[in-house]
């Protein structure tokens, strides 16, 4: 799946808007002094979804305030973690709604270390 597209938050299917506005799995960065201690929300949400017995994931929903304009990606550490799960759609959108972003894991991170890397080193 590699395109993005912006589109019109009320274009989009009933189900993932619901995601977007109350999210399965809401959750919230840990900031920390010491920044590699921080915890994203992404990686919260993940870990909070497995510790529950959810192991697929259809989709992800990033919410978050734009910076210079731009949508909030998921960080490197985050990406890569997403991507233990497969390449899914992933929604990124602004408070307000108005426009989501929609993109793919492989959009990213075109090169996702993952088990298949691991096989072939042995």
């Amino acid at each position: 799946m590699n395109t993005e597209e912006i589109i019109d938050f009320t274009d989009i299917e009933p189900d993932i808007q619901s995601l977007i506005k109350k999210s399965v799995a809401a959750r919230c960065n840990v900031e920390n002094a010491s920044y590699p201690v921080g915890t994203c929300a992404e990686r919260t949400a993940i870990v909070k979804a497995v510790s529950e017995g959810k192991r697929k994931f259809k989709v992800l929903a990033v919410v978050a305030n734009k910076v210079n304009n731009n949508f909030t990606t998921p960080c490197g550490f985050c990406r890569q973690a997403i991507a233990e799960f497969g390449d899914i759609p992933i929604y990124l959108a602004e408070p307000l709604m108005k426009y989501v972003l929609k993109t793919s894991l492989s959009n990213l991170l075109p090169c996702a270390f993952g088990l298949g890397n691991a096989e072939t080193l042995q």
